[in-house]
């Protein structure tokens, strides 16, 4: 692998600036919202495809140039891009209709060709239309020379009829329900009631049919109108459930499908971040701590783990309490902009001396103590990047919530969160209770449709990778997905830290999943992968 496929995708390292990216993609293409044991489960029903419109009409995608990429970056020119229209709402498919963009990267050599590999970075609500030229330069010959790689912006995302509920602060991270530095939630509830009703007075009730089910159903679209009997598919973080979700429906359409850093289906979503979210974080944090504590002569965090851990802790209530001004920045720096600035540059092991020498700063800027190598190393995470023009600033963010409020309803006692707000700060400090706190899907309409039942068994067609260390989609969620999956999948997994595994530094892996894509078949049985270089 030459190039890390976040770089280009994600935003957090290789180049591209670490606090912007932060506030548009935070997640680093995953699922994070999360509730108490109380949360009450979903009725789930598994929805007909062919119930739902098989035959599509519009289905036609006219190839030509892509739309402009942000300012400083190129495309690649053999990267072609359409749309294509598809229904709103798949039950009542003549109604209203929408634009997707899709694009496609020709790499299949003629006598080779398998297919089309179709691609999800994640999020929820990442675009993917520059990823087939990402993947094409971490893929093998062997499995360029046999798909065409497509990429597509999900319903509602970027260029695919972006939605924007006109939200005041546009960041994704802004939604993260951080309580008080006394554990309060009273802010969190108003920002949470806040939200919902700004959406759907801006928004309106369209924005129930913009959810998971329907993205999948949009995927079968995109194969009918390129013409494939069937699709194989990549999906990173949240895409694993958008795959698992799309093997359920459309499992007759389903070739070879590679799902990495994965979301239990079981979970989704209230549940999916209050039991595993915290103990990713304390599953991964001592990775970075370690290289700090290596450090400590001229980072004097602390000489281990444990010192470290309450260093960082002591500096993050310090920040609850008394913000710092960023110097050169139009932003101070609080706990929870410490907290999601770790979260970040834990997801990548080659930006953890980064994020010790940020903690470094950070406690500089706490005390009014910090140096020029300080300011030098804040000047660089929180630059600015250039965004992409043509939709809103906070089409993220809103297609983030429509997606995990919209998949599922949540529950909505304000009691029930905070008294497992406060549980959660209990057991997993580095989170401070925020993943068990409240969210805007408190407030938000009742969802379109009943959760799509995951479908055990069927075809061996599934590899799923894991990281043991993920902090954005911990161990346990690739465990569950298996589980649903049942002899439909083989879990690869990887004692390594962050949320990547292919070219992470496993050529274990890396030769299952390039071995699976090339000659579509599977490992005989799950394996755990310890050959780690760390890059």
């Amino acid at each position: 692998m030459t190039t890390k496929r976040s770089s280009a995708q994600h935003g957090f390292p290789g180049g591209r600036r670490i606090a912007a990216a932060l506030l548009v993609s935070t997640l680093g293409g995953t699922t994070l919202v999360a509730c108490g044991a109380e949360a009450k489960d979903s009725q789930t029903a598994k929805v007909s495809s062919k119930s739902i419109g098989e035959t599509a009409g519009d289905a036609k995608i006219n190839w030509g140039t892509c739309p402009a990429p942000a300012e400083g970056r190129t495309r690649d020119p053999q990267l072609a891009c359409g749309t294509l229209k598809v229904p709103l709402d798949y039950q009542n498919p003549d109604r209203m209709k929408i634009k997707l963009a899709v694009s496609r990267l020709s790499t299949a050599k003629p006598g080779k060709r398998h297919g089309v590999l179709l691609l999800n970075p994640g999020g929820p609500a990442l675009g993917g239309l520059g990823m087939p030229e990402t993947m094409a330069s971490t893929l093998p010959k062997s499995v360029l020379d046999r798909y065409d790689l497509i990429g597509f912006d999900p319903r509602g995302v970027e260029h695919s009829t972006p939605q924007s509920c006109g939200l005041q602060d546009p960041s994704v991270s802004g939604r993260f329900p951080y309580p008080a530095a006394d554990g309060s939630i009273t802010k969190n509830v108003a920002l949470a009631k806040a939200d919902a009703k700004q959406c759907a007075d801006t928004v309106g009730k369209n924005l129930r049919y913009y959810n998971t089910a329907n993205t999948a159903r949009d995927m079968d679209r995109i194969r009918q109108a390129l013409g494939e009997k069937k699709i194989s598919y990549w999906g990173q973080s949240y895409g694993t459930y958008l795959g698992a979700v799309y093997r359920s429906l459309f499992q007759a359409h389903t070739d070879r499908m590679v799902l990495e850093g994965n979301v239990d289906p079981t979970k989704v979503w209230a549940n999916q971040v209050a039991g595993t979210w915290g103990k990713g974080m304390a599953d991964r944090f001592p990775d970075a701590a370690r290289v700090a504590a290596a450090q400590a002569g001229t980072l004097k965090l602390g000489t281990n783990v444990a010192q470290v851990t309450h260093t960082y802790l002591t500096l993050a209530d310090r920040l609850d309490r008394t913000p710092a001004v960023i110097p050169g920045a139009s932003m101070s720096l609080d706990g929870a902009l410490l907290r999601n600035m770790t979260y970040a540059l834990l997801l990548h092991n080659n930006t953890l001396p980064t994020l010790a020498k940020f903690w470094k700063a950070a406690d500089g800027l706490a005390h009014d103590s910090t140096t020029d190598a300080d300011l030098a190393v804040l000047k660089e995470v929180f630059a600015a990047t250039p965004t992409s023009p043509g939709f809103p600033a906070d089409n993220q963010a809103t297609m983030f919530m429509a997606l995990t409020c919209g998949d599922a309803e949540w529950p909505h006692d304000v009691e029930g969160y905070a008294a497992r707000t406060t549980a959660d700060r209990e057991k997993w400090p580095l989170t401070a209770g925020m993943p068990a706190n409240i969210w805007a899907c408190a407030y938000w309409d009742k969802p379109a449709e009943a959760t799509v039942k995951i479908v055990r068994d069927g075809p061996s067609n599934t590899l799923i990778l894991q990281n043991r260390r993920d902090n954005a989609t911990p161990w346990e969620g690739g465990v569950g997905l298996h589980k649903s999956l049942g002899d439909g999948s083989v879990l690869i997994g990887v004692d390594n830290g962050g949320h990547y595994v292919y070219g992470a530094g496993s050529a274990c892996a890396d030769k299952a999943t390039v071995g699976f894509l090339a000659t579509g078949h599977l490992p005989d049985k799950d394996v755990y992968c310890t050959d780690i270089t760390q890059k």
